[in-house]
């Protein structure tokens, strides 16, 4: 899957609801037309009718960025050999909604990285109030589980060892601590941001950035195949073996699932 394919998606999405909104102003018309023949009733249409435009005019939008970047990576872009989700410096995320919410990372080049969703358990295992998360690489193996119970964030590999958790504490109305704890229980660093826009930092106990979550930061020649500016990069500092990187990933669960 390529950065292409999540922009042809969204523009069938935005079709969808676009033909829904006019099958629903037909019904409207039918029923108005053959019992009420009140002039009244067709205004209710309009409210659909604009919404219709509205998702029309977003269908061609997301068609002629897909196309376009379909068309600079065939001119400018060659894959990457071997890509690693683990040994990529830069990710760009794309949070999608369109069947359940899922977070999906792409490599510079437009090629699909990972991707993270919710996992949905059969049976009576859905009463339990334990929500998990699974991150799965390009080729759509689970890679790690995310955890979550009440205001802790646990990891696991794909070997379903524990790697730790990220433990997020309030301190007063509109303030908490986010820190992350090791397997051991001990406190290896903690993320700090702006409370106005995406600028979400995760450091050690060094106060050294190693994680970072930006938006508004994107290169000029990453827009030739991620047209929107404000395209959130996801950047890893320094050394990190594979297990510190999927710690430290946690905090993508609590930005993007659970306080959006």
């Amino acid at each position: 899957m390529k950065i292409n394919d999540y922009y042809r998606d969204a523009a069938h999405l935005n079709l969808n609801s676009s033909i829904a909104a006019l099958f629903l102003i037909s019904i409207l018309v039918a029923v108005n037309l053959s019992f009420f023949q009140n002039e009244i009733i067709f205004t209710l249409t309009i409210p659909f009718f604009l919404y219709s435009f509205f998702c029309f005019q977003l269908y061609l939008l997301r068609k002629r960025q897909a196309m376009t970047i379909n068309r600079n990576m065939g001119a400018r872009w060659i894959k990457e050999k071997e890509q690693s989700f683990f040994s990529a410096s830069h990710l760009l995320v794309l949070y999608d909604q369109t069947q359940g919410p899922s977070l999906h990372f792409y490599y510079p080049d437009g090629h699909l990285a990972g991707n993270i969703k919710k996992y949905h358990p059969k049976g009576v295992r859905k009463l339990n109030l334990t929500k998990f998360y699974i991150l799965y690489n390009s080729n759509n193996k689970a890679i790690a589980c995310f955890r979550v119970k009440g205001k802790k964030i646990e990891v696991f590999d794909k070997e379903r060892i524990y790697l730790g958790c990220l433990k997020k504490t309030k301190l007063k109305w509109l303030k908490c601590t986010r820190e992350l704890f090791d397997s051991k229980g001990n406190c290896i660093g903690s993320v700090v941001g702006s409370s106005i826009f995406m600028d979400e930092k995760l450091v050690d106990q060094e106060n050294m950035q190693v994680l970072r979550l930006r938006r508004g930061w994107m290169p000029v020649e990453w827009s030739l195949l991620f047209p929107e500016p404000n395209t959130p990069v996801l950047s890893f500092s320094g050394k990190l073996s594979v297990q510190d990187k999927l710690l430290r990933m946690s905090f993508l669960i609590n930005e993007y699932f659970m306080e959006r």
